[in-house]
């Protein structure tokens, strides 16, 4: 029996430390793909209001003849937004940046065109356009929670593969940081609209 207790004890180290850095990549991959989905709920939002865009621009085009650069602003930044792609695997904080300025310019375009609106009070009144501000609004406050929802998903990751000792194995199985949503520069100011 005193022949084989090195050969047991070997064997038990040797499970003991694949059980605790499989332990480690399972967390990672598990905390990756919460990522992943909190990340694709956030497109999923942004969509909606890219979706919304559409018919909000339709009705009030069809119920009023106002400025054309608002409309043509509404338009030009729906499409830049849809434009910019994100990896969700790959999620660097320069991504991110353009991401969010992309759709800050929609925010931004949006906010314009509802102000311009509050000079057409037939609009106003109008059902379909009131129900759209509405859907808008509430998309707004999807988009608030979805992007809180990811950061929130990011930094059970991140603290997970940065933490000693995962950090040693995390970078050899391919984990790497994720950023963080945050404000487009310039956010703490009010917006400007001009007529």
């Amino acid at each position: 029996m005193r022949r084989f207790l090195p050969w047991i004890i070997g064997a038990v180290v040797i499970f003991v430390i694949y059980s605790w850095v499989k332990g480690i990549n399972n967390t990672a991959v598990t905390l990756n793909q919460n990522v992943e989905q909190s990340w694709g709920d956030v497109q999923t939002a942004y969509q909606r209001r890219n979706d919304l865009i559409g018919n909000l621009v339709n009705t009030v085009k069809g119920a009023a003849d106002f400025e054309k650069s608002t409309l043509t602003a509404v338009i030009e930044a729906r499409s830049k937004a849809t434009s910019v792609n994100v990896d969700p695997a790959n999620i660097t904080p320069e991504q991110l940046a353009e991401f969010n300025k992309a759709q800050s310019g929609v925010s931004s375009a949006l906010s314009r065109l509802l102000v311009t609106v509050e000079a057409y009070p037939e609009l106003k009144a109008n059902q379909n356009f009131l129900k759209l501000q509405d859907e808008l609004a509430s998309t707004e406050n999807q988009i608030l929670t979805a992007r809180t929802r990811f950061n929130e998903a990011v930094k059970p990751y991140n603290s997970h593969i940065k933490t000693f000792p995962n950090s040693l194995f995390a970078g050899l199985f391919g984990f790497k940081e994720k950023a963080y949503f945050t404000s487009v520069e310039g956010a703490d100011k009010p917006v400007e609209v001009k007529f």
